[in-house]
């Protein structure tokens, strides 16, 4: 893949929800693969909904670099992927907050924003009323999904190519996602290629039962997930597919499952275990290796 048109660069005036990112990079060089050519910008704005900032109508997808202070790389890397439900990105919490945690940990971040659902006014509004009806949600959705996956397997296979710009060891590049992102994380753990393969793979309450009969592949990456039992989307049970998936290939796979905590906890503050799951995401990543030099 032809790296796409030259960075650019973060103005932190313009950009507050980017203050401390280094660079936004095109993910493709000309139009996105598979979409047809669209006109309608990119917004951003507060959802009263899901009270936080959300990024909707994503047409052309980027990656937003956050780099670890200087000389504190340790050659890992990782795409963030935020949910909200293929129709928004929960771009706070599932992707800036998480981007820093782990640039102050080492770790150099990109947060992707992939492809979206062509959405109106208020997407977050629109989603709650989609997704009422589970059907007709799975069956407006069922264009764009795979548009949003190969957004994730595109991010990883460009940050591994790209790897030597930022000091990054092309095999220590994982990806993580939450929610409607977890479905493209788990994606690119089922469907990479040699050049794309991701060294680690973290679905956080991840939609993921359209992969109860894939095949996990036989180098799969290890997999990290976390989940609460009461997920206000139901999706719990996604999280225990995937665990059985890795665990049944006989992978490393590690699942934590809070009593509460919810659907998208992200990084916000509850007051509940589920609070400190990212506590026990970098230990995990400790354990496996990527927080060494």
């Amino acid at each position: 893949m032809k790296r796409g048109l030259a960075p650019i660069l973060c103005v932190l005036g313009l950009l507050p929800s980017f203050a401390l990112a280094q660079e936004v990079i095109p993910l493709y060089s000309g139009p996105a693969p598979g979409s047809p050519q669209e006109n309608y910008p990119e917004k951003e704005y507060f959802s009263k909904t899901w009270s936080t900032e959300v990024v909707t109508k994503v047409t052309k997808p980027t990656l937003t670099l956050f780099k670890p202070s200087t000389g504190q790389g340790n050659g890992t890397a990782a795409v963030i992927c935020p949910g909200g439900g293929f129709m928004a990105l929960s771009i706070n919490s599932e992707g800036i907050d998480v981007a820093k945690w782990l640039a102050a940990r080492g770790v150099t971040a990109f947060v992707l924003k992939y492809r979206l659902a062509h959405t109106g006014e208020d997407a977050t509004q629109e989603f709650a009323a989609l997704f009422a009806d589970k059907q007709k949600f799975r069956q407006t959705m069922a264009d764009v999904i795979p548009l949003s996956i190969d957004d994730g397997l595109a991010a990883v296979t460009y940050v591994r190519k790209h790897a030597s710009e930022w000091a990054i060891d092309p095999n220590r590049v994982g990806i993580v996602g939450f929610s409607a992102g977890g479905t493209v994380a788990a994606g690119v753990g089922f469907r990479y290629t040699a050049e794309g393969r991701p060294a680690f793979v973290a679905p956080i309450y991840g939609a993921a039962s359209m992969f109860k009969n894939a095949t996990v592949p036989a180098d799969a990456p290890p997999i990290f997930i976390a989940a609460a039992t009461d997920d206000t989307l139901g999706l719990a049970p996604d999280s225990i597919t995937l665990y059985d998936l890795w665990a049944g290939a006989h992978k490393s796979a590690e699942l934590h499952m809070y009593a509460k905590g919810g659907h998208g906890f992200g990084m916000r503050k509850q007051g509940l275990p589920s609070d400190q799951w990212i506590d026990r995401f970098g230990e995990w990543l400790e354990l496996e290796g990527w927080l060494k030099k």
